[in-house]
This record gives structure tokens, sequence and C-alpha cells, in this order.
């Protein structure tokens, strides 16, 4: 299953960088769903966890006081410097996730690459279709993954995938496409409000 994870990892960097590749100077400084993050902000960020050990990681967290809301912030400086083409380049350069997004299996590289896919993609108005197995295991990975907190976003609801056999939680009903689902589960506010149910009217007052 690791191989398989990894694999659909590396689709989902290609499918990435192949649609960067589309978008216009402009579209790069547009706002993401990612709060005061632009387009080219947020490849910055999904870079730079790649190559880096542990030890490295936990040396960011030390940089950041241990704050979680930092953590992203210390590890950007290295990053937001570069180009659009310079991030496109990096971004092919490590198609295999490895170090850091490559826990779990490369759930995490995974997860991480879909999840922000559309974190640009929504706000450009360029949707596309997920393919499916790239979905259901990052919806998967996204209820208990510590830095995704599904598991908190979701509390006391059931999340449920129209056009996808997926759900999890109990309680009032929230549900929706598989990637609108994910997208709420990962704790984006706006999206929350595309799904239908008493549930989905509790995840966007919890969202805000």
């Amino acid at each position: 299953m690791g191989t398989n994870v990894m694999t659909l990892a590396r689709a989902e960097r290609i499918d990435l960088a192949d649609f960067l590749d589309t978008l216009t100077p402009e579209q790069w400084q547009q706002q993401s769903l990612c709060s005061a993050w632009s387009v080219h902000d947020v490849v910055a960020h999904a870079i730079s966890y790649e190559d880096h050990s542990q030890a490295e990681v936990f040396g960011r967290i030390r940089k950041a006081g241990f704050r979680p809301g930092r953590i992203n912030d210390v590890a950007l400086e290295g990053y937001r410097d570069m180009t659009n083409e310079q991030l496109v380049v990096f971004l092919r350069s490590h198609l295999d996730p490895k170090g850091s997004t490559a826990k779990f299996d490369g759930r995490v590289g995974l997860a991480d690459a879909v999840v922000h896919h559309q974190d640009i993609r929504r706000p450009l108005g360029l949707p596309r279709d997920i393919p499916e197995d790239r979905l259901r295991i990052s919806l998967d990975f996204s209820v208990w993954a510590p830095p995704l907190r599904g598991f908190w976003h979701a509390r006391g609801v059931r999340m449920v995938a129209t056009d996808l056999d997926w759900a999890h939680g109990r309680g009032p009903v929230a549900e929706g496409p598989a990637e609108a689902v994910l997208m709420a589960m990962v704790g984006r506010a706006g999206v929350a409000h595309e799904l239908s149910g008493p549930g989905a009217d509790i995840l966007a007052r919890r969202l805000g």
C-alpha cells in the first residue's frame, strides 16, 4: 500500500506542477484559500517541508517559539523569495515525497498536495476532477492527521461524501461532494457552506 500512496503523491505533484505552468503572473499573486497567503505563498509552503529531516523540522518549531501558528511562517522564510518559475522547477525535482512529507507511506505528501492544489484552484475558478483514489486516501488521512485537524473540525458531525462511498463520524449530517467534504474537514471555512444538512450549519458556525 505504501508504494501505491507514494505513486499517487507523485501523480498529484505532477498534476499540480503542470497546472502551475499554465498560470499568469497575476494569478500567482491572487489570494488563495489559505488566510493571508497568495498562490505563490501556498506553493512555497507546499515545498518548504521537502527534504527536511525530523531534526530540522524540530529546529523550525523551536525557532517559532513552539507556537503552531508560527511554524509555517518560519518554514517559508527560505522559499518565499523564489520566483514562480523556480518554485515549479523545485516541485518537479521533488515529485517523490522525501523527509517529512514521506511520512505515513507518503500520505503527508499526497494529502498536502491535494489540499493545496484546491487552495489554489478554487479562488481562481478553475475546478478539476480529483481522481477517486487520491481523494479517498486524503479523506481518511484528514480525519486523524494532527496538522489537518479533521477530527477536531468535524467533531460531533457525520461527514458524508455524496459522490464517493465515504463517511465519518456521528451526529447531524453534513453532506456534499467528496472534494468539498475534504476541504471542510481541513478547516476551509467558506467550503462548509457548500455542504447540506444540519451538520453543515454546525460546521459553518464553527469554522467561521
